[in-house]
This record gives C-alpha cells, sequence and structure tokens, in this order.
C-alpha cells in the first residue's frame, strides 16, 4: 500500500504540477506588474496595521496570523534540511525562486478570496478558492469548486494538520527528554515496523490534544487571538537565533552563498559527480519543498484571508502577500543558511529531517549543545501545534461550504480532528504523510486553474487601486 502510495504522490507532486504552479507565478508577477517588489514595503506596513469598519470576524492581521499558523510549520526545519540534503546547497536558491514567485500567487489569492467571499447577517465571513471558483469563474465550474473543497477537507483530517503535526511533536518531545527510550509504556508493531511508545509521548500527547481542543472548540475567533500571540513569538524566536548563527559565523557566509549559488547551476562542478547532485535535482527538490513551506498556490491562505475585516480586497491581498516573504524569504533562509554554513546537509554524516537542523544550530551557536536542542525542539512544538489549529480552520471551512452552511456536520468533524490529533503519536506516519501530500497536490490544481483564469480581474483591480492611491489612506 505504501509503495502504491508513493507512486501516485510521485505522480501528483511530478514535474507538471511544479511546473504548473511555478508558471502561475511569472503570469501573474507579469500581471501585477512585479507588485511583490516595487510594494512590498507597503504591504509589510499594512500588515500590522489594521483596518477601520471592515467586514470580516478577525482583524487582517488576526487572518494572517491564521494563515501563518499553518504555514510556519515543520517544513521551515526539517522541509529545508531535506531538500538540501536531497538537491545540495543550490536547492535553497530555487526555494528562493519558488518564494518570489510564490508572492504573487498568494497576493492574488488574498485579493480574490476578499473581492467574492460570503457574509451572512451574522457576521460571519466564509471565502476561499472554492467561491472564488464558483463566483468568479461561473456556475458552470462548481464541481471544481467541490473538488477543491472535499480535498481540503480530507487534507487536514487525513494527516497535514493532525497526525503528522501531533507525531511530530511527541518525537521531537522523546528525543530531547528520552532519547533512550528507558520509560517505555507500550510497544506497538513488531519486528522493523515495532514502534515504542514512552511517558513522554503519552503525556505530551496528551497535554497537546487538550491544549488544541481548547482552542478548535472556540471557533475562527479563538484561533485567530491564539494565533496572533503564538505566531509572531515563535517565528521572531527563531529569526533572532537565526541571525546570531549568521553574525557568530559572518566569514562562513561568503563560501556558503557561493555553494548557494554555484549549486544551483552546476552543482557537478563544484561538489563532485560523486554525491549525485545534478540541476534538475537541485530545481525539484528547491521549488517543491519550497512550494510545500510557504503554500503559494495550494489554496489554503485565501480561507483564512477571507476573515478579514477588510473593505478592500487588493489591501487584503498585499497582506496575504507577506505571509510567503515571512516563511520562505526570511526563515526557511535563515534555516537553509546555517545548515549551509556548518556542513551539516553533507552525505557523509548520515543526518536526516531535524537531525540536520540540529546539528547545524549545535556547530554553529556558542551555546552547549544541551540548549541548543531544547530551543530547537521548543521552536518544532509550536511550529506543529500551530499548524494544527491552521489546518483546523481551513478544513471547516472547505466542510462548511460543502454543507451549504450546516454546521452540524462541521461540528462533528472538529470532534474527529481532535480525535486525530490524540491517536496521532500512536501512527505509522509515513503513509500518512504520504496521503497528506497527495491530497494537497490536489487542492492546488483547481486553484492554479482559477488563478490563472482570474487573472484578468487580479490585474484591473491592481491596477484601480494603485491608479486611485487608496494605499494612501490605508497607510494612515
Amino acid at each position: 500500500m505504501l509503495d502504491f502510495l508513493l507512486k501516485v504522490d510521485d505522480l501528483v507532486w511530478g514535474v507538471p504540477l511544479i511546473v504548473l504552479i511555478i508558471a502561475c507565478g511569472v503570469w501573474l508577477t507579469y500581471r501585477v506588474r512585479l507588485l511583490q517588489v516595487f510594494h512590498l514595503g507597503k504591504a509589510l506596513r499594512l500588515m500590522v496595521k489594521n483596518e477601520e469598519g471592515g467586514h470580516g470576524e478577525v482583524t487582517s492581521f488576526g487572518a494572517l496570523c491564521t494563515a501563518l499558523s499553518a504555514t510556519i510549520g515543520t517544513g521551515n526545519i526539517v522541509g529545508v534540511a531535506s531538500a538540501i540534503c536531497a538537491g545540495g546547497p543550490g536547492a535553497l536558491f530555487w526555494m528562493e525562486v519558488a518564494a518570489f514567485f510564490g508572492m504573487a500567487t498568494k497576493y492574488a489569492e488574498g485579493l480574490l478570496a476578499i473581492k467574492y467571499r460570503e457574509i451572512d447577517d451574522s457576521g460571519h465571513a466564509l471565502g476561499g478558492p472554492f467561491y472564488y471558483i464558483e463566483k468568479g469563474m461561473g456556475k458552470g465550474w462548481k464541481w471544481l469548486a467541490t473538488c477543491f473543497a472535499a480535498f481540503g477537507a480530507t487534507a487536514g483530517l487525513m494527516g497535514i494538520g493532525t497526525i503528522t503535526q501531533i507525531n511530530g511533536i511527541t518525537t521531537a518531545a522523546q528525543n530531547f527528554f528520552d532519547p533512550n527510550a528507558r520509560h517505555v509504556v507500550m510497544t506497538i508493531g513488531s519486528g522493523d515496523s515495532a514502534t515504542t511508545i514512552t511517558v513522554t509521548t503519552v503525556i505530551v500527547g496528551l497535554l497537546v490534544t487538550v491544549c488544541a481542543a481548547l482552542v478548535i472548540i472556540g471557533g475562527i475567533k479563538r484561533i485567530a487571538s491564539v494565533s496572533q500571540v503564538v505566531v509572531p513569538f515563535m517565528a521572531v524566536i527563531y529569526v533572532i537565533f537565526g541571525v546570531l548563527i549568521l553574525l557568530f559565523n559572518i566569514p562562513a557566509i561568503p563560501g556558503a552563498l557561493y555553494q548557494i549559488i554555484a549549486g544551483a547551476f552546476a552543482p557537478g562542478a563544484v561538489f563532485g559527480g560523486a554525491l549525485g547532485f545534478t540541476i534538475r535535482m537541485a530545481i525539484q527538490k528547491g521549488v517543491a519543498r519550497g512550494i510545500f513551506s510557504n503554500e503559494a498556490g495550494l489554496g489554503s491562505a485565501p480561507i483564512a484571508a477571507a476573515a478579514a475585516q477588510t473593505k478592500d480586497a487588493v489591501r487584503q491581498g498585499l497582506v496575504t502577500m507577506t505571509g510567503t516573504f515571512i516563511d520562505t524569504i526570511v526563515i526557511c533562509t535563515m534555516t537553509g543558511l546555517s545548515i549551509v554554513i556548518t556542513g551539516a546537509w553533507r552525505p557523509e554524516l548520515g543526518l536526516e529531517g531535524a537531525q540536520v537542523t540540529m546539528y547545524a544550530f549545535q556547530k554553529a551557536l556558542p551555546f552547549p549543545n544541551q540548549v541548543c536542542s531544547f530551543l530547537l525542539m521548543m521552536c518544532l512544538v509550536f511550529f506543529a501545534y500551530t499548524t494544527i489549529l491552521g489546518w483546523d480552520y481551513y478544513s471547516e471551512r472547505c466542510l462548511e461550504y460543502l454543507t451549504k452552511g450546516d454546521m452540524r456536520p462541521v461540528k462533528i468533524y472538529r470532534w474527529l480532528y481532535i480525535a486525530a490529533v490524540f491517536v496521532g503519536p500512536y501512527m505509522t506516519v509515513k503513509a500518512v504523510w504520504t496521503i497528506a501530500d497527495i491530497f494537497n497536490g490536489l487542492m492546488a490544481l483547481p486553484n492554479i486553474i482559477a488563478l490563472i483564469a482570474l487573472s484578468g480581474v487580479v490585474a484591473k483591480e491592481t491596477s484601480d487601486y494603485f491608479a486611485e492611491k487608496r494605499y494612501v489612506e490605508h497607510l494612515k
């Protein structure tokens, strides 16, 4: 079964989909006239300035933090490491390229989410790809909107927001508190597939489940209020340590940049053919991990953006765009540079995933190894926890669209989601990760089709906004 799932995953996330997502970003970048370059400063200022009198359920910043809570996750630590280990340092360059064009994609998603959202008499807002497909492209495309919503609801419950995240948290906690598994509660399975469950796994799993349930049951407003505190805190802490790594290793930065740029175009000449790095591998791993990390094109972020209290679609598009800048251009770059500077990615070390980043932190920071390990563990815990919250919101809104506003199935789904978090530490993760990956890819396809079809709407709205200089009023 796992072999079959891996084949399907390779098919879904093959070169055609990756090329389509990047091509969409390039096309949107052209249609909005390099907006991510010329108006990034305005976007960053609008990010922390909430709009007065806007319609919606949460502040504009709250909507961004809800989106970032799902976006900033284990991919920023584990995903970057995996990309560099598989594609060499050049993969980081292509990750940045994907993020650059992904900013235009994210901008378009945020804009369309506000333009085509629906707000009922009670002020409840619902929007995202399912509505801009149905209302923007026409009723004849409702089937495509339904496909997106079904894929989104399934992706959240089947692993991307539940089992994989809680498993990552408990694994990180066990590796720190009980690395030798001395306090075993039970063993699941037998032979090579046996999974050892320790006291740490049980306690941490229960704590995270309870904490997640207390927030999830409160709905979008509680998720947003928690995200507004946790997301900036965890991002700032991680960036501080990333900056410290760069400051303590300034002489090594030019060499690391050379490895990244040269590795993006001629990896064999730099690292030797024995390592097996090729330009295609660097591009594929870098772009794929970049998309997975910042979710530009997947259609998840606009679901949160639709809840923002705003009257202007372009304004929210600019705010949504900053999510990709923070996630990849800032946080992933910090992780990638620390890995390249310390050589933690080199195959002879035999490290994988979080171990690579852990090694980089321990080598680059002048702190005891235990302190570095604890800091990275806490970052992983917070990143994964907020991803649980963010993906619950995405999944619920997808289901709400499918049930035409009937909240009874949504409430049942909410408890199923919490149950999946509870059982996550005791399940095999590889198959779950693969299933979640497949549904993420299936979400992207309808969304990308809609973004390309509605690129003219995005271009016109953008042109009108800057021609009328409405941003002047928003920045006051």
